[in-house]
């Protein structure tokens, strides 16, 4: 036999051949067996990741929503309580007018009594005078005319004294 450059022969390209055919055999085997299980495990770590991504995404848009409502609550809030103390500073300004009022006319109402009751003293003390004068007349009077004057004569003479001194002689 000539020597041949790689010695092939029928021996060696059927073992070539049913080597090849083992391995294509334990290549599909093992994807079978091996890769397959591998390739659904990423999938489904892949899905799952997707999954939680997507999750996350719609929990962001949740918790910027949350933050916006929260946000346009502040400012509702703040907008209310605006409202509630300028309410409480009306109602204040309105009980400060009220007490004033009030105060005017309860110092209206004491002024009022107290020149009233100035009156009465003035006209008490003007009654009184008059009365002590009209005893001092009567008692002139009595000495002047004598012990046998009676009320009737005395009291003429008493008006007729007073209508001659006049009404503002006893008020001034």
């Amino acid at each position: 036999m000539d020597p041949r450059l790689f010695d092939l022969d029928f021996q060696l390209l059927h073992d070539a051949l049913l080597t090849l055919i083992a391995v294509i055999t334990l290549f599909f085997f093992a994807s079978y067996f091996f890769f397959n299980p591998a390739r659904e495990f990423l999938k489904k770590r892949q899905d799952k990741i997707k999954g939680e991504l997507d999750e996350a995404k719609n929990s962001k848009e949740e918790a910027e929503a949350l933050k916006a409502e929260y946000e346009q609550k502040l400012k509702d809030v703040d907008k209310q309580a605006e409202a509630i103390l300028s309410e409480a500073r009306k109602k204040a300004i309105d009980n400060e007018a009220s007490i004033v009022a009030k105060a005017k006319e309860e110092a209206g109402a004491i002024i009022s009594r107290a020149n009233t009751e100035a009156e009465l003293e003035k006209q008490r003390v003007a009654d009184d005078v008059k009365k002590e004068m009209v005893n001092v007349a009567a008692e002139l009077a009595k000495k002047v005319i004598g012990e046998n004057m009676n009320d009737s004569v005395q009291d003429r003479l008493v008006e007729d004294t007073l209508k001659e001194m006049g009404e503002s002689t006893w008020l001034s």
